[in-house]
């Protein structure tokens, strides 16, 4: 059974830095792209930033600079350092795991920028 949990997400003040780990079992991790997503009230889920299984990465223009996602292979887990957080990042953050038509999804963190 393939499970995603993630952690790291709580209360932070604008301009604070928070970091999301994702832990993956069930899988090989190193065969998957991996990603977060967040999704904010009233809107749509949206890729925030990805790593591919060669490991090249992609981010959301608006965290472009104050976002890196990593990933561990031998760990078999993605984090997501966030920088200079503004209240626009709130939201619940997902992690994933993707390959070819086949994804999985973590239950969500909840990240709230607020002073």
């Amino acid at each position: 059974q393939v499970q995603l949990v993630e952690s790291g997400g709580g209360l932070v003040q604008p301009g604070g830095s928070l970091r999301l780990s994702c832990a993956a079992s069930g899988l090989i991790s190193s065969y998957y792209g991996m990603g977060w997503y967040r999704q904010a009230p009233g809107k749509q889920r949206e890729l925030v930033a990805v790593i591919s299984r060669g490991g090249t990465i992609n981010y959301l223009d608006s965290v472009k600079g104050r976002f890196t996602i990593s990933r561990d292979n031998a760990k078999s887990t993605v984090s997501l350092q966030m920088n200079s957080l503004k209240p626009e990042d709130t939201a619940v953050y997902y992690c994933n795991a993707y390959r070819s038509s086949i994804t999985y999804w973590g239950q969500g963190t909840q990240v709230t920028v607020s002073s």
